[in-house]
């Protein structure tokens, strides 16, 4: 298991709206379960993507908090056509399961790139989840290297 912090409102655009790319200049080779923890930042930038626009209305930025859990799928560099959530010349990590949390888990530090997330903090996040959810996370063979 491991967890990402991504500023909002990217964050939630993950949780939301349909945002299954995440785009990073660094590549990993972890495939598996993923907390999808909201940082302390805001990107004010991000509005100028063209698909944030339309997100950014209607929705509470969480901070500090885990707000989703996904399975990182798969990784592949840019192709100049993979969504409009991607970032030209950045590796694209593909977000299959991505399910958003009925409640906020809070926590307030995260770190850059990807980190192990306490057994605690895993606990309070699967309590949230349901039986199939759990299953498709966590339990599916292969699901975590």
């Amino acid at each position: 298991m491991r967890a990402l912090t991504i500023r909002q409102p990217w964050a939630s655009a993950i949780a939301y709206a349909g945002k299954t790319i995440e785009n990073r200049v660094q590549r990993w080779s972890y495939r598996g379960p993923l907390l999808i923890h909201a940082g302390a930042a805001i990107d004010r930038a991000a509005k100028k993507h063209p698909p944030m626009a339309a997100v950014l209305r209607g929705l509470q930025l969480e901070q500090r908090a885990v707000i989703a859990v996904a399975r990182i799928a798969d990784c592949h560099p840019d192709d100049g056509a993979c969504t409009p959530w991607s970032v030209p010349g950045h590796f694209h990590y593909v977000l299959a399961a991505v399910t958003p949390l009925p409640l906020p888990v809070p926590h307030e530090r995260g770190a850059l790139g990807l980190w192990v997330p306490s057994a605690d903090l895993v606990a309070q996040v699967r309590q949230q989840l349901d039986d199939d959810t759990v299953h498709q996370l966590f339990d599916e063979v292969g699901a975590e290297r």
